[in-house]
């Protein structure tokens, strides 16, 4: 199993900035995709952030440009810088991991989801 540790939520004034961070151990295999999701009170989980292990990046339009997700590959650890915070951006955050685990012949896929950080903005 893939366990999932994040930190870096809190309380921020709009225009201010935040960095969320989520690493990930256990039985890790190959991590594919590593990436952030949010969610508002009574709205649905959203993608934020999604990066390869090649290194590409994916970002919702509602952040591009203030947000910026990178990843430490010998660490198993993603981070979300987050600028000029909006009261919008106010959500749980939440990490995932997607990769592989082996055990020759066999290879199994595993999507696994971090507890969440509260991230509150102040207007």
């Amino acid at each position: 199993q893939v366990q999932l540790v994040e930190s870096g939520g809190g309380l921020v004034q709009a225009g201010g900035s935040l960095t969320l961070s989520c690493a990930a151990s256990g039985t890790i295999g190959s991590i594919n995709v590593m990436g952030w999701y949010r969610q508002a009170p009574g709205k649905q989980r959203e993608l934020v952030a999604t990066m390869t292990s090649g290194g590409s990046t994916n970002y919702a339009d509602s952040v591009k440009g203030r947000f910026t997700i990178s990843r430490d590959n010998a660490k198993n650890t993603v981070y979300l810088q987050m600028n000029s915070l909006k009261p919008e951006d106010e959500a749980v955050y939440y990490c995932n991991v997607q990769g592989t685990t082996y055990r020759l012949p066999f290879a199994r896929g595993y999507d696994s989801w971090g507890q969440g950080t509260q991230v509150t903005v102040s207007s």
